[in-house]
């Protein structure tokens, strides 16, 4: 029983890389014109890099350069470290404006995910020193590690940018426990919806659909602490309600 499980589980993964590989080269092909246009109209807006690297922290804790096109000013960080971005943030250029509604500004990780760094599907890579906090104050973290990171996911697309890192990673660990090759394809689609919709920049839960999970998910954190047992019987029911609701 047990070899079986880890057999499908193998085949799976050779499945979900073969899956990354083609999509992404053809996805790489396919967008290579756009690249042009965008690397032309960030440098006729301002100085600076038409890439942005920056180091994320991918599977078993491993570390990589998450590439970006640039949509903030140049040294936006500066001295501060790694600042996340809130609404709307004066660093995010015009251009920048249109890449991170659209998420071109992501077209980049194509190459990640050809490479191997990251996947279509699983959670978003983490600034390294923010991992570092994180680590500190949530003694689960690095849960999420076990796959590789991902472009989309369930915490990109039905939770609230807003919500506690604490709350994303119930998401995260959500996928992780019910991943298989047809949820992946499915984030994948609900992904191109809100990219054609430009709501990656909406602050709440991508799809509207998604606020009944959200607010689903909320309850059952606030009871996590009080009653253990339950909160554990509800996280399953969670678990299976926000599968049956993907599209």
């Amino acid at each position: 029983m047990a070899d079986s499980a880890g057999h499908n589980g193998h085949v799976d993964s050779a499945v979900k890389r073969f899956f990354d590989v083609c999509l992404s080269g053809a996805g790489l092909v396919v967008s290579s014109p756009l690249w042009g246009l965008v690397a032309l109209a960030l440098k006729l807006e301002g100085q600076g890099p038409v890439f942005y690297r920056q180091g994320r922290i991918g599977k078993d804790g491993g570390m990589f350069n998450c590439l970006k096109f640039r949509s903030m000013v140049a040294s936006s960080n500066g001295d501060e470290g790694a600042v996340p971005t809130a609404e709307n943030d004066p660093r995010v250029t015009r251009v920048g404006r249109i890449l991170r509604a659209t998420a071109m500004d992501e077209l980049p990780q194509l190459w990640n995910i050809f490479c191997g760094d990251m996947s279509f599907v699983g959670p978003r890579p983490e600034w390294d020193e923010l991992v570092a906090k994180f680590r500190k104050e949530i003694a689960s973290f690095d849960r999420r590690h076990a796959v590789r990171p991902g472009l989309t996911g369930l915490a990109q697309i039905y939770g609230d940018s807003e919500m506690s890192r604490r709350k994303k990673l119930r998401y995260d660990l959500l996928y992780i426990r019910r991943r298989s090759f047809w949820l992946d394809v499915k984030l994948v689609l609900a992904s191109f919806f809100v990219t054609m919709l430009g709501r990656w920049e909406h602050r709440g839960a991508k799809l509207l659909r998604s606020r009944r999970l959200s607010r689903s998910l909320r309850e059952r954190a606030m009871g996590a602490g009080r009653i253990a047992e339950k909160a554990g019987r509800a996280l399953e029911m969670v678990e299976t309600d926000a599968v049956a609701k993907l599209p």
